[in-house]
């Protein structure tokens, strides 16, 4: 069994429209085969490592659960403290032991690059769970799918809401790459200092997509999709800078109504208090489904990097 079967996905920016219809189509299929089986017994003979070394909790259990569905076998390291990085081996030491250990793996680490790294010295297929603040491709790529299931892509332009912390926000930098192949423009809105970085608004302009930043959140109006993150606590330097940021905006049902009556609301997960629970039980929330359609996609993805037809 050939180790290096395909590339690895370690960045949004590396596939094409062709590649997302595929990965799109076959999420959709595996969604409704399991709907009647609860596994595809496709992956037997394969090991999947997940190395978290940075807190998750529906990225790693859905990489686990769709290696699993797919019949194969999970070994998983979780926080450096319970890994050998804590007694001082490097990750490249720690890469080369998986790569003898396991078909693929999935990488989530707080140094941005860590994914591109691992890629790079070991010949299993790597897949980029989370670096530090830089992307989170399967992130994007579930919510893909999702915006697909709930809004027509290319019938008609859609508007894109950001909403948080979009400086730090991964999956935000990781789905711009990916909504770029279709037909939408884009409002970002958050307070100046935790703005989108310069690399993604140039890749805006590059590729003639329409995007405005504001800080007020009225600007959501006849917005087709918002998409909220969390202010991430853990990418700033002092507590204070956090506090001052992380009740900007509540998005609830009653500003829904007044300003976007239409649009979906998503969320990556783990939300704090930017979306009400007032939400949860309405039709615009979406971001239950969103976590559950991370299984289907990532199953789909291991699928694509193993070269097994479904």
């Amino acid at each position: 069994m050939s180790k290096k079967t395909a590339e690895s996905i370690l960045s949004a920016k590396q596939f094409s429209r062709n590649d997302l219809l595929e990965i799109l189509e076959t999420t959709k299929k595996i969604e409704k085969t399991l709907e009647t089986k609860k596994e595809i017994p496709l992956l037997n003979e394969y090991i999947l490592a997940t190395l978290f070394f940075e807190p998750s909790t529906r990225t790693r259990l859905s990489f686990e659960s769709a290696m699993h569905r797919l019949g194969g076998k999970v070994i998983t390291s979780v926080g450096m403290q319970f890994s050998s990085l804590a007694k001082g081996e490097t990750l490249f030491d720690t890469l080369k032991m998986v790569e003898a250990y396991a078909d693929i793996c999935a990488i989530r680490h707080p140094v941005e690059g860590a994914s591109i790294l691992a890629a790079e010295n070991i010949s299993i297929p790597v897949i980029n769970a989370g670096d530090g603040a830089g992307e989170h491709p399967t992130q994007a790529l579930l919510d893909l799918y999702t915006i697909k299931k709930h809004k027509p892509l290319d019938e008609k332009k859609l508007k894109i809401a950001f909403i948080g912390d979009i400086r730090n926000g991964r999956t935000i930098h990781s789905l711009i790459y990916l909504l770029r192949h279709f037909n939408v423009e884009f409002v970002f809105i958050s307070p100046a200092e935790i703005s989108l970085p310069d690399v993604y608004k140039n890749e805006l302009k590059n590729q003639n997509i329409s995007f405005y930043e504001t800080e007020n959140i009225n600007d959501i109006k006849d917005s087709d999709v918002l998409y909220v993150t969390r202010i991430q606590e853990e990418r700033f330097i002092d507590r204070k800078t956090f506090e001052k940021f992380k009740d900007n905006y509540v998005i609830d049902k009653e500003l829904v109504l007044k300003y976007s009556s239409n649009c979906i609301v998503m969320h990556p997960l783990p939300r704090l208090n930017e979306v009400s629970i007032d939400l949860d039980d309405t039709p615009y929330a979406v971001y239950f489904d969103q976590a559950k359609n991370g299984l289907f996609t990532r199953m789909a993805l291991l699928l694509r990097l193993l070269n097994i037809n479904f």
